[in-house]
């Protein structure tokens, strides 16, 4: 019986913390838009991050209590997760051949984050140094979200005016090329006209969903903490299992659907982009939340590092070769999971 509280409250904390995502990326994307910032710095950049404030909020929740472990195990553990599982569904739901352009980029950078905090496994800890270094593959990983959905957007617009101009339509044409701040004020005309009862559903929205999270996160850390403690295992193991996979939840839900409408570039690009600021934001503040360098037990710089760089390789450099997505990849990527999890839950280095 004095099991079952903790672990009641651990998935309260889960559910609480993938509705409070929705609420809050939802209402977050809501609020820039009608403040008049462009649609494609909002998804580049606003919603790319709110992804993944289960993850972060956990790891720094768990960094201010000054359990470590769970903090860098959580972060490192939903790479494992949402790559080694995640991807590992889609790709072995549905191979798909993709444009390497697409992905060059981030699949780099996501590699190299990966290699990054491997190399914080082999010198023992997050240093000031490293925790630079991963800060700018971040910036430069939010740059390239920008330029890429700007040249998207122009690409569309592009084509909508090759369109029109195939027709006799030569008013709605002219007014296709106009003036990207012509478009905008019209924009701004037509939210200053918003039923207050959406801004007031709103606000709640993202108030509520903020708590959510927060609450939630507090809940997974201290009953994730708890149920270490009763099971007579470390901090470390329930955050690169358990942990790490309930705040992957709302990519896993993101992936099945996308599986269901058949887009499976859409499911792995945003496991990709989750990854990269799981790695590149998470660690370093952490490190400068808890005021000094953070420490990697072993456990993690020989198990939970390289798995995640190898789970990273496997997925990611056989498509920059081939251009595809293959079946083989998915099936591997689980194989390698299953061993991950079956290694950490019963081989310790000392």
């Amino acid at each position: 019986m004095e099991v079952f509280l903790p672990i009641l409250l651990f998935i309260v904390g889960i559910v609480l913390i993938v509705k409070g995502g929705d609420f809050f990326v939802d209402a977050a994307s809501w609020i820039a838009k009608v403040s008049g910032i462009p649609q494609l710095i909002i998804g580049a950049t606003i919603v790319s991050i709110a992804t993944t404030l289960p993850e972060l909020l956990v790891s720094v929740m768990a960094a201010v209590q000054g359990k470590v472990d769970m903090a860098t195990g959580n972060a490192v553990g939903s790479v494992t997760a949402n790559v080694g599982l995640i991807m590992a569904i889609s790709l072995f739901c549905m191979p798909t051949a993709v444009k390497r352009r697409d992905f060059f980029t981030k699949s780099i950078l996501l590699m190299l984050s990966s290699a990054l905090i491997s190399i914080c496994g082999f010198v023992g800890k997050v240093n000031i140094i490293l925790s630079v270094l991963l800060l700018i593959v971040f910036v430069v990983f939010m740059i390239d979200n920008v330029l890429t959905a700007k040249k998207s957007m122009i690409t569309s617009s592009e084509e909508v005016i090759e369109t029109l101009a195939e027709t006799d339509m030569t008013e709605i044409r002219e007014d296709a090329t106009s003036n990207e701040v012509e478009v905008q004020d019209i924009t701004a005309k037509v939210t200053n006209k918003l039923p207050k009862k959406e801004i007031v559903l709103n606000i709640i929205k993202f108030v509520a969903g903020a708590a959510a999270i927060v609450y939630g996160a507090d809940m997974l850390v201290d009953n994730g903490s708890i149920l270490a403690s009763m099971m007579g295992i470390s901090e470390r193991i329930i955050s690169v299992t358990l942990i790490a996979i309930g705040t992957s939840l709302p990519e896993l839900v993101t992936t099945i659907t996308a599986v269901a409408k058949r887009q499976s570039s859409l499911s792995v690009g945003n496991v990709i982009g989750a990854n990269i600021i799981d790695l590149t934001l998470i660690m370093p503040l952490c490190s400068i939340i808890s005021g000094q360098a953070l420490p990697i037990v072993k456990q993690a710089a020989f198990i939970d590092l390289p798995v995640s760089l190898l789970v990273c390789m496997i997925a990611l450099v056989p498509m920059l070769c081939s251009s595809k997505f293959k079946r083989w990849q998915g099936i591997a990527l689980m194989v390698v999971y299953v061993a991950f999890l079956i290694v950490t839950c019963t081989v310790v280095i000392v």
